[in-house]
């Protein structure tokens, strides 16, 4: 007995004296959960409003206006048209929201006016169907050209102008049948749709949960877009290293507007903002960047954060199947690089590396024992975080112990 407890306390020491190297190897100067600054703590979603979907469209007009890029049916008796003869119909195309239309085809030039037989061009720009029915008539009448009393003039909307935007979506799938992440689509938008949510309806809806929840707005231009490209590289080449990027407003002809807000932080964006002009892009921007990192005990990955809802240590480690607590064992882990972890006591303490405002870094140290008992504890996981689970000193001379000690009743087993 007394050769197998020193046989035992000589293969003990060496493995107590490398879980001990192994401590003060893997000691890092980490600040305690509980005195973190409060710059580098996130706040909680859980108080944010979801944005009104109306205020990312325009108001309905009371009546439709005429603009260059309409396309009107005209029929006026004896100019455009005989008694005898029934005006052309035209039906619309499906979903474009007009009855069918009478008249022949007359566009609505870029200058707003109408070329009609007989007569010097009309122009109907800000006019209703009705006010355009009653100047044609007026003119003809004037000019003799129609009698009092025989002076039919039908005036009818073909087709509504139009606006084309462009709109980027970065997230995957955004439209049906298209697998390829990030598309861009041209829309063509009628007029008074001419607005973000009609641009996002016709591209697939709302931002997927691997978007962003913004949606920015670039007008068109090319003006527009150096002006933009200057501002930015200004604002590069002009920030401290050593300092945090400065508080600036946005880009010039460019507008980001988020889905989600905080209460003291209302959207400061106007109906202005949201209507389309032909040459706009709309853009749905990616959360690629969106992860946090694992490692340690952990295996070793990225996982993208939840966009709508937060998670803390607890969770983020469910997420990676990972298991703590006194008394889980390691194995619970499963494998890791090919190795299983063996342990008689889980692993409990969490380091992580956080990004703060300047980017600069900064180790938190938790102790996901008291987390599992104490919210306080439960450190809510921010973007770019990495989290590294590890054994602490006590953990890893206990399991060594126990594991050289199993090993060494395993052995003897065999020889008695």
């Amino acid at each position: 007995m007394k050769v197998f407890n020193r046989t035992l306390r000589a293969k003990l020491f060496p493995v107590v004296l490398l879980a001990l190297t192994g401590c003060a190897q893997m000691n890092l100067a980490a600040i305690p959960s509980d005195r973190v600054p409060p710059a580098y703590l996130a706040r909680s979603r859980a108080n944010m409003q979801e944005l009104s979907l109306s205020r990312l469209r325009r108001t309905p007009p009371v009546a439709y206006t005429l603009a260059p890029g309409d396309i009107l049916g005209v029929y006026i008796e004896y100019v455009l048209g005989q008694p005898d003869e029934a005006p052309p119909v035209h039906f619309p195309q499906e979903g474009g929201g007009l009855a069918p239309a009478l008249g022949f085809p007359v566009p609505v030039g870029d200058d707003g006016n109408l070329s009609l037989p007989l007569v010097a061009p009309i122009n109907v720009t800000g006019l209703t169907i009705p006010e355009a029915t009653a100047k044609i008539r007026k003119i003809y009448v004037d000019n003799q050209i129609l009698q009092p009393g025989k002076d039919k003039v039908l005036v009818t909307l073909i087709q509504r102008r139009f606006h084309r935007v462009l709109v980027i979506r970065e997230e995957e799938g955004a439209v049906e049948g298209v697998t390829k992440k990030g598309t861009g689509m041209n829309v063509d938008l009628p007029a008074y749709e001419n607005d973000v949510l009609h641009a996002l309806n016709e591209t697939g809806g709302l931002p997927g949960e691997d978007a962003r929840n913004e949606i920015i707005i670039i007008k068109g231009g090319a003006e527009s877009a150096v002006a933009y490209d200057r501002f930015r590289a200004q604002l590069a080449s002009t920030q401290n290293p050593c300092q945090c990027p400065p508080i600036v407003g946005e880009a010039p002809g460019v507008k980001t507007i988020p889905l989600q807000y905080y209460p003291e932080n209302l959207p400061n964006f106007t109906e202005e903002d949201v209507i389309l002009e032909t040459g706009d892009i709309v853009v749905i921007p990616s959360r690629d960047v969106e992860k946090f990192y694992t490692g340690g005990v952990l295996e070793g990955g990225e996982h993208l954060l939840p966009r709508d809802y937060d998670i803390n240590v607890l969770q983020a480690i469910a997420i990676t199947r990972g298991s703590v607590g006194t008394g889980m064992t390691s194995a619970a882990f499963g494998p890791r690089n090919g190795q299983n972890n063996g342990g008689f006591i889980g692993p409990s303490q969490l380091i992580v590396l956080r990004k703060g405002p300047c980017g600069e870094e900064i180790a938190i140290e938790i102790n996901m024992n008291r987390a599992i008992s104490d919210p306080s504890q439960r450190l809510l996981v921010q973007p770019e975080d990495t989290l590294i689970l590890s054994y602490t000193c006590k953990e890893k001379i206990v399991n060594a112990l126990v594991g050289s000690i199993n090993l060494q009743i395993f052995a003897n087993s065999f020889r008695n």
